[in-house]
């Protein structure tokens, strides 16, 4: 790791996450009554929660709209939720101003080119390897997970480590 990379995650006190293509596969799964399914993987909630636990705040902000998403970010006690957003920076703005958050000290984590205008200014852009080229080469990292598949459990972990309260949020767990 580089020492910017640390420098960066250091400050991480935000953390935002798209969903479809990071907290999902991508895959979108659309029943004949329109109901919209999506697959979350229990590894990328715990990481999240622990996350939390560690005083680091948590905020989706997604293009798309669905219940499914409300229900996931309730079940994980997520209550930055931000769905149906056409501009994803000024959304990211106003949350860095009412938290009263610096843009350094926030992450952004996402999968397109509609996510690059907030991963371009917040302190940690984040990405997954199914990515598209141009949003990978302005990621501070790239996920060895997929999306979908444990990429978030590897950002909050590797957060946690970096900020030296991986051990105390495992602990619970090593008695």
């Amino acid at each position: 790791m580089t020492t910017d990379l640390h420098e960066r995650i250091r400050k991480i006190r935000l953390v935002a996450f798209d969903i479809d293509g990071v907290m999902t596969d991508g895959t979108l799964f659309l029943g004949d009554d329109g109901q919209e399914y999506k697959g979350f993987h229990s590894l990328d909630g715990h990481g999240l929660k622990m996350l939390k636990g560690s005083g680091i705040q948590i905020a989706i902000i997604t293009g798309r709209s669905s219940r499914v998403v409300e229900h996931r970010a309730k079940n994980l006690g997520i209550d930055i939720l931000h769905q149906g957003v056409h501009d994803k920076l000024a959304v990211y703005d106003t949350l860095c101003h009412d938290l009263g958050i610096a843009r350094e000290a926030t992450a952004y984590m996402g999968d397109d080119v509609v996510d690059l205008p907030v991963m371009r200014r917040a302190g940690l852009a984040l990405s997954v390897p199914a990515a598209p080229d141009l949003v990978k080469a302005h990621s501070h990292y790239i996920t060895t997970r997929e999306a979908g598949r444990g990429a978030v459990r590897e950002i909050c972990e590797l957060i946690l480590r970096v900020q030296g309260t991986l051990d105390a949020a495992l602990a619970p767990y090593l008695r």
